[in-house]
Formats: structure tokens, sequence, C-alpha cells
């Protein structure tokens, strides 16, 4: 090979090539500290693409789970309630049996009126409840979004609120255990309250297993789509270490080279002198 001093070929492919191999050690450096294998958009176009669809899709129904998570507390809180209810009605049955009994005495029968009334009382106050601020029971229907394409679900709040309205607030509207009499017509109407609300609980337990299977889905959903985002940007650890130490050699060796091809114009120089 000849012997040049004006222009230094052997470095200046040297430095290429060292150039090279440190751009690349600087992005294997990259991908290894961010963990992602895609640093910037020309390492996978595509890739990246679909990515950033993949993240948006899962950040969606990530919030539409925590709307239906809080569905389920709405509903829950709901069958809180209707349990008072229920235990109510079963007691107030139980005073209208026994306000039949002959043998009870006037005072007796006020007594049981008093308790009556206290728990005709209670249930009436339970239409007023809320939850975060929200009716339990408004006249309203309720939609909840359960998916990333925001497709809704109704709860059919409207069917419950006329449960409580009409078959169970209305059920035992005006009546009382002051007599045997009054106390037989109240045991007939509690026992069509108590059948409405055997109705209001089951309509709830249906939306609150409807909602829980929702929210599953939704996690597995999540899960796979986090396992596909994973394959196309998350860095293979093993595979990408290998990579570091092979241009870490290339760089080592390669500024090596260059050291030695900036010497060739001084070894001329010096058979020159």
């Amino acid at each position: 090979m000849p012997v040049v001093i004006n222009t230094n070929v052997a470095a200046l492919n040297s430095s290429r090539l060292l150039g090279n191999s440190s751009s690349m050690l600087a992005k294997s450096l990259a991908r290894l500290s961010s963990g992602s294998r895609i640093v910037s958009p020309e390492d996978d176009a595509a890739g990246l693409a679909q990515s950033i669809k993949f993240d948006a899709q899962i950040n969606r129904n990530s919030a539409a789970n925590i709307n239906v998570q809080n569905a389920v507390s709405f509903s829950q809180t709901q069958d809180g309630f209707l349990q008072k209810v229920q235990k109510a009605l079963d007691r107030m049955s139980e005073l209208s049996v026994l306000a039949q009994d002959s043998t009870k005495t006037v005072s007796d029968l006020s007594n049981y009126t008093a308790e009556f009334t206290t728990l005709q009382d209670y249930i009436s106050n339970i239409s007023s409840k809320t939850f975060n601020g929200v009716s339990l029971f408004a006249a309203t229907g309720m939609a909840v979004t359960v998916d990333s394409d925001a497709a809704t679900f109704g709860m059919n709040s409207a069917a419950l609120t006329s449960g409580l309205a009409t078959g169970v607030l209305n059920a035992y509207s005006g009546i009382d255990v002051s007599s045997s009499t009054s106390a037989y017509t109240a045991l007939n109407n509690i026992k069509t309250a108590i059948q409405a609300l055997a109705s209001m609980r089951a309509r709830v337990g249906a939306n609150i297993q409807r909602l829980s299977m929702t929210s599953e889905q939704l996690n597995i959903l999540n899960e796979n789509l986090s396992s596909a985002n994973s394959r196309i940007k998350d860095v293979d650890v093993a595979k990408e270490s290998t990579e570091l130490a092979r241009f870490n050699i290339l760089v080592q060796s390669g500024t090596a080279m260059l050291a030695q091809a900036n010497a060739l114009p001084q070894s001329a120089l010096r058979l020159l002198g």
C-alpha cells in the first residue's frame, strides 16, 4: 500500500467506521436505558405507529374500567340499602302478624304501632340516599361507558325507582297495625312490597354481575394488548446486552485503528527525514 501525506485515506475510513460504531453503541445504550427498542421513529416507524395505537386503547380501556368499577360500587351501595329495606319489611310483616293476636292489649298494639311507624319512616328516607352526590334511586336511567369505543350499559335505575315507589312505598302507604283488621290489611300490602323488593334486588344483582364480567373482560383485553405492545416496543435485554458488548469492542478497536492510521503520515515524514 502506498504511503501518502496529503490525503490519509486509511484515517478517513477508520474515522467513518468508528463513527458508525459509536452511533450504534449510543443507540444500544439508549435502548437498554429506556427499556424500549424503538428509541426514535426511524428505528421502526410502522411498529411505533402500532404501539401508539395500542397505548391509546389500553389507556381508554383503563378509564372505562374505572367507570365500570365505580358503577359496581354504586350498585353494591344500592343493594346495601335494599337489604336494610328488606330487613325493615320483614320486621313490619312480623309486627302485622303479632298485632292480629286477640290476646294483645291496646297498650301492646300501641307499642307495635310505634315501631311499625318508625320502620315506615326509615324506608321512606331510602329514596333520598345518594352515592357521591348521585341519587341511588333516581328517576332517570344511568348509562355506564364499558369499553374503549364508548359503548354503554344501561343500569335501569328508572325500573328500580318505579319498583321502590310503586312496589314498596305505595304498598305500605297509609297502613298501620293499630287493630287486628288494619294489621291484616297491612300484612297483605307488606307481602306485595316484599315481592317488589325481591325483584329490585334481582335487577341490582344482575347489574353487578354484568358489570363485574365487563371489568374482568377489560382486564383480560388490556393484558393481551400490553403483551402485543411489549413484543413491538420492549427491548430484549439479553440480546441487546450482547449487541452492546459487540459495539463496545468495535469502538475500542476502531479507536486503536484510527490512531494507527493517523500515525502513517508521521512514518512517511520520518522516512523523508
